[in-house]
């Protein structure tokens, strides 16, 4: 009886080591599904899905966006693990909008945002009436009128586009050459190029529709923006292990010489 007895223990201990290195191994085996949006975000993710299995052993899947509102969705409904497409107070006004809960886990690249015409060569040749596209999300509207204020085209209210209040163009205080600006979906913008006389264009679907900003931009936003785009991941999931070998896995050597070599100075490493 005793004979039996232990037997039996030694099968039910064995049994629950089993179950464990199984779930130890699933673990292992999790595929971590990253959001990102067609371009040169979804070209980096490539090294950065191989860097991550051969350095790190994790597995990542990158899922390609065509806009900016489904990565922030499908990532708090849990359809993705982390996204990776946007710059911090994009994220920040998306959080205090929708009510998301998610958080940055690293920082990216920077990108200047550009003003990009098929018609003119620079801001100051833009005649009386000219018609001008920008970003409608709020904080790439805010973006797109600061780089406008800042090349002396507008002049915004007193304290519109900081301290986190995001300007449109109800803002715009002055407006010396009585701009028609229109408000459009980000992805929008390089499509209607031949059919405005100049609009505010970020640097992934500048890139996608084959502008390059450092070339064809009749005007560029500084290196200095704080606009950085970060890997966001759902607050309950920020200490997790994986989230940590992800950041690393996109935050190495590797991946900042691919972004230095194949972007030439469009996209700037912010780590």
């Amino acid at each position: 009886m005793k004979r039996r007895s232990l037997l039996k223990v030694f099968s039910v201990l064995a049994t629950g080591a089993a179950l464990t290195l199984s779930a130890g191994a699933h673990a292992e085996d999790k595929v971590i599904k990253v959001g990102t949006v067609a371009g040169p975000d979804s070209e980096v993710w490539q090294l950065v899905q191989k860097v991550a299995k051969e350095k790190e052993g994790l597995n990542v899947k990158v899922i390609e966006f065509n806009d900016y509102v489904q990565p922030n969705a499908a990532l708090d409904s849990g359809d993705l693990d982390a996204n990776s497409f946007q710059h911090q107070p994009y994220l920040d006004s998306q959080v205090k909008q929708r009510g998301y809960k998610l958080v940055t886990a690293g920082l990216t690249y920077i990108s200047p945002m550009g003003v990009y015409s098929k018609k003119f060569k620079a801001l100051k040749d833009l005649p009386q009436g000219a018609k001008l596209a920008v970003p409608n999300d709020p904080s790439n509207e805010n973006r797109a009128l600061l780089l406008l204020q800042t090349q002396g085209v507008i002049k915004l209210k007193a304290g519109a586009g900081t301290g986190g209040n995001n300007a449109t163009v109800l803002d715009i205080a002055e407006n010396p050459k009585k701009l028609k600006i229109s408000e459009l979906d980000a992805a929008q913008l390089p499509r209607v190029l031949s059919d405005v006389d100049a609009a505010v264009i970020n640097t992934n679907y500048a890139l996608a529709a084959n502008l390059q900003p450092t070339k064809d931009a009749i005007a560029l936003e500084a290196l200095t923006s704080p606009y950085a785009n970060v890997i966001a991941v759902r607050a309950k999931d920020k200490d997790q292990p994986w989230v940590k070998k992800l950041v690393k896995a996109y935050q190495s050597p590797e991946v900042k010489e691919f972004i230095k070599k194949q972007f030439k100075g469009s996209m700037v490493a912010s780590f």
